[in-house]
């Protein structure tokens, strides 16, 4: 009975806290348009961009070893964009904080391209205070990511979508609030990021035969999931001025 109780409770405390947190602060939309699969039928000027998850594991691989841990800190005011994700060294006491981990639970994060898909697994650890009691937690959690291409802007968009969350060692009766904290902290303090700016990718090309410029940029971005990569297509279109 003592359980069935605590279970309750936890549930009940999820209930509100997922009613304060995500009802007061909603998680912001990607901007642009998602992205979609390339149309075999595309006659426009198109390059491709490939990435591999090779790319991704030596890129987190460099920040969790030269920079430390990323953390995520949750408050209740609205915060500065700057200050939601930054290295953390060292943690001590109660800080609300989740930190993102190199590796733990047998979980390694970082990014998969499965099954057409972009798959992060996460792993963290953190603290939460909970009616005057600190909270320690760690676990590991799956999220899918989903892109958008803003033309006004010249960049590609991605958002985490947290899927899973699973806590290790955390009371039954603080289990429902401490996953609401996790899916909080990353749904809506690092959504939307960028991943690409194609801007840096235009052209601009003086034609001396001409005495003209020839211009191109990125007018619609495509992206499929295959053979372990990500493909990001990039639909130009082309201008020129005297």
């Amino acid at each position: 009975m003592r359980y069935v109780l605590a279970v309750l409770g936890g549930v009940i405390i999820g209930m509100l806290a997922a009613g304060y947190f995500l009802g007061a602060r909603h998680g912001q939309s990607l901007p642009g348009t998602p992205l979609r699969a390339p149309d075999k039928n595309e006659t426009s000027a198109t390059v491709a961009v490939s990435i591999d998850e090779k790319f991704f594991d030596a890129l987190l691989g460099t920040v969790f070893q030269k920079l430390g841990p990323p953390q995520l800190k949750l408050s209740q005011s609205q915060p500065q964009p700057e200050s939601l994700m930054q290295p953390v060294v060292f943690q001590a006491g109660c800080n609300n904080v989740l930190t993102l981990n190199q590796q733990g639970n047998n979980v390694k994060t970082g990014v998969r391209f499965t099954g057409g898909k972009i798959i992060a697994p996460l792993a963290f650890t953190g603290s939460y205070n909970i009616v005057g009691k600190c909270v320690q937690f760690n676990g590991t959690a799956r999220a899918s990511v989903d892109l958008s291409f803003d033309a006004s802007k010249q960049t590609v968009f991605g958002a985490l979508n947290v899927d899973e969350v699973a806590l290790d060692n955390v009371s039954p009766f603080f289990s429902a609030l401490v996953t609401t904290f996790v899916r909080t902290a990353i749904n809506d303090r690092v959504n939307p990021f960028e991943v690409l700016r194609v801007s840096q990718l235009s052209l601009s090309l003086p034609i001396q035969a001409t005495g003209g410029t020839l211009k191109a940029q990125v007018k619609d971005v495509r992206s499929e999931v295959q053979g372990g990569s990500l493909r990001l297509f990039l639909n130009y279109e082309f201008d020129a001025s005297k």
